[in-house]
């Protein structure tokens, strides 16, 4: 059974400088509590080495659509099912960043903590962790504009 999980912020930095960081996947472990690595392996795909209830798990993700200032959308190889979007949008107070994902639990820990909803609290404390680091910052540590279209 998936499950879905969604979280959203505000961050009071412009949307081309909230959306240049989030295409900094190696600078994930920084503000995302379960992303102990991520390798940026081209333009499109990404290897992941997380930690979700002490389970240790990797796997490969692509990019499926990318839009620069506003969205990036993934979906996980393998049997391992994990897939999503970010999306960006310009408002009064900053930029509106939105999250959502689904993946599919294994075993009792993970499955417990989603029937918990430890995931999206989970989520919802990253995106929080996010908008410090960019604030803080002021601007993205590097950026990628390409535009990837529904591979």
């Amino acid at each position: 059974m998936t499950t879905q999980v969604s979280a959203s912020t505000v961050v009071d930095v412009p949307i081309n400088e909230v959306y240049d960081q989030w295409t900094q996947f190696e600078d994930f472990p920084r503000f995302m509590s379960a992303v102990k690595r991520v390798e940026q392996i081209d333009d499109v795909r990404t290897h992941w080495d997380v930690e979700v209830g002490g389970v240790e798990r990797s796997f490969y993700a692509t990019i499926t659509q990318q839009e620069p200032d506003r969205l990036i959308r993934w979906e996980s190889e393998g049997d391992k099912m994990h897939n999503g979007e970010v999306t960006f949008m310009a408002t009064g107070e900053g930029t509106k960043v939105s999250l959502a994902m689904e993946w599919m639990p294994e075993g009792f820990v993970e499955s417990t903590g989603a029937m918990l909803k430890l995931d999206k609290f989970a989520a919802e404390k990253d995106l929080e962790r996010f908008k410090e680091f960019m604030e803080e910052r002021g601007k993205a540590t590097g950026a990628w504009r390409g535009r990837v279209e529904d591979l």
